[in-house]
């Protein structure tokens, strides 16, 4: 009887564990074998800002020049849809502070007699520093997803950037988008 019950609970057991929810590795090693399985690619309009849409433009073209995937107009012939968002800001930053050192002493004496007099003095020292300074920034972050045709999330990253050396903000997140998706892309392809 007690062999028959420790057998009960250790099927109940494993039918509990293979009801629970699946491991983070083995999630995603399932969307790195999606990820293999994509050969079109639709860029879908992103939302954000005014700069959604050169912003979209720019990840277009960088992804064409990684050479990963066919970049389609048609999404209907898309194997999966890059969707998300971006925002590309420009804004000036101020800073502004300020020093002050002051101190005063008087003294003062006076008398009441008919010859009158009075003692009097006074000491003063003051200095004031004021600094202003702006500085004009860019910045600009997305957030990105590729979605298969069932709907599902794939492959998502989130960049941002302040700009680089040698290109601004919006090219610089679009690089690195793209950097990301081809190393995962490898990785898709180590996969047996």
């Amino acid at each position: 009887m007690r062999a028959l019950t420790v057998l009960i609970l250790a099927v109940c057991a494993a039918a509990t564990a293979a009801d629970g929810p699946p491991e983070p590795a083995a999630l995603h090693e399932a969307s790195l074998r999606q990820l293999r399985t994509v050969r079109r690619v639709y860029v879908d309009r992103l939302t954000g800002g005014e700069t959604a849409a050169q912003m979209r433009d720019i990840l277009i073209s960088s992804l064409a020049g990684a050479e990963l995937f066919v970049i389609t107009e048609n999404q209907e012939r898309a194997d999966a849809t890059l969707r998300g968002a971006s925002e590309d800001l420009v804004f000036t930053e101020v800073h502004q502070s300020s020093d002050s050192i002051n101190a005063h002493a008087n003294l003062g004496t006076r008398r009441t007699s008919s010859a009158g007099g009075g003692n009097y003095g006074g000491i003063g020292v003051g200095e004031s520093e004021a600094d202003r300074s702006a500085e004009r920034r860019h910045e600009a972050i997305a957030a990105v997803r590729l979605v298969n045709k069932d709907g599902d999330v794939i492959w998502s990253t989130t960049q941002e950037s302040l700009g680089a050396k040698f290109h601004g903000a919006s090219a610089d997140v679009a690089e690195k988008i793209t950097a990301r998706l081809k190393d995962d892309f490898e990785k898709a392809r180590k996969l047996q």
